[in-house]
């Protein structure tokens, strides 16, 4: 029954975009059959070959604007739409058009525009809100984002998109009892939409509704171990004082290494509260090495190159060492090295420093020359002592 009227809206398609304009004769069998297998962007250029370039028809304008978007060549299909838009400028299926074409295009200034046309014709269009919103991605758009989204959500609380996208910008305004309630609606509406349920978590963590995010997590782990959802689940029970359930739930991050600065935290203050002091430190060590970058030390070995370039040598020798704080580094010792030997005149420090570096291991392919070179200044400076 499905097919039979799929088939009947298309020969009703067909028939108007074969009749709109007597002069040309256009093949239904064969654009049928374009349609039929989904081969748009030849029935786009077969309607162009039959009705030419100047075209007033709206209708196949229209159609050949379809046609073209249909098989991915929005270059033509603009083309053809904006010809219909210059006919008629408040047909909402052209300015519909014209807008996905332009957020495809990636031209958000054009699509606002055209959806905004839209809104000034139809200012209840769900689907136009929910798009303007979209084209609003930058966090300091937020501000614009969530007029568009708590219209959208006016006109369909229930729908997921919309509810989980405004509650994420009312979150990041810390409205956290307004985000609650969106979702609540929402989750009434569509209790099986399993995003709608993990976005209420973290939610509900900060208004300490933490026994209902224990039930609600544990249900959703059952369909799956969700790192979001587990760090949830976690730190309410961290907070309702289930340390030990919170530890094991931390740790199942940590085994698929999904595990944060923020989780190994939490797991130092959990084994803290059951007082075993050496697991406690070990984690608040691993909560600090997850803080802290690995390319840390790389980047104080630059601050101290800079420094050392513009001859502020004591803020140069510093920063080389502070480098050293974060990770051992071969390259540091290297330049630290050098630094020393030519710059500050100190050839037992560059000494340590030229052995440290071959003690470091350093690349024997990448780092040939500053072996060789550190090789022959340890021998020289030697024979100076």
């Amino acid at each position: 029954m499905m097919k039979r009227l799929c088939y009947l809206l298309i020969f009703v398609c067909l028939h108007q975009v074969t009749f709109a304009q007597t002069a040309a004769v256009v093949d239904k069998e064969k654009l049928f059959e374009f349609y039929q297998n989904q081969r748009y962007a030849e029935a786009g250029q077969y309607l162009k070959e039959i009705y030419g370039e100047n075209i007033t028809d709206i209708k196949i304008l229209n159609q050949m604007g379809y046609c073209f978007l249909m098989g991915g060549n929005t270059v033509e299909a603009e083309k053809f739409y904006t010809r219909a838009y210059t006919l008629q400028s408040q047909n909402l299926p052209v300015l519909f058009s014209l807008g996905n074409i332009s957020t495809k295009r990636g031209n958000t200034e054009k699509a606002r525009r055209y959806y905004g046309e839209i809104l000034k014709i139809d200012t209840n269009n769900f689907n136009v809100h929910k798009l303007m919103a979209n084209l609003y991605s930058s966090p300091k758009d937020d501000s614009i984002k969530r007029i568009y989204l708590l219209k959208a959500n006016q006109i369909n609380p229930i729908e997921g998109d919309v509810a989980t996208d405004l509650a994420e910008v009312l979150s990041n305004y810390q409205e956290y009892e307004k985000a609650y309630s969106v979702l609540d609606i929402a989750i009434k509406g569509d209790s099986d939409n399993l995003v709608l349920q993990r976005t209420k978590l973290p939610i509900a963590n900060q208004l300490k509704k933490y026994a209902e995010v224990i039930a609600a997590g544990e249900k959703l782990l059952k369909d799956g171990a969700d790192a979001g959802v587990i760090k949830d689940v976690a730190k309410a029970y961290y907070y309702t004082k289930q340390y030990q359930k919170a530890i094991d739930l931390f740790k199942l991050l940590e085994a698929t290494a999904m595990q944060n600065e923020a989780t190994l935290y939490y797991t130092s203050l959990s084994y803290r509260a059951i007082k075993n002091y050496p697991l406690a430190a070990n984690y608040t060590k691993k909560t600090i090495d997850e803080a802290i970058s690995p390319n840390t030390s790389s980047y104080y070995s630059l601050l101290g190159l800079v420094y050392e370039e513009n001859n502020q040598l004591t803020l140069a020798n510093g920063a080389y060492k502070k480098g050293l704080q974060f990770k051992v580094n071969a390259t540091l010792y290297y330049r630290l090295a050098v630094f020393y030997d030519t710059r500050l005149k100190q050839g037992k420090n560059a000494l340590k420093y030229y052995n440290l570096y071959l003690k470091s291991k350093p690349s024997l392919t990448d780092d040939k020359e500053e072996i060789k070179f550190t090789k022959d200044r340890i021998a020289q400076l030697n024979l100076t002592d």
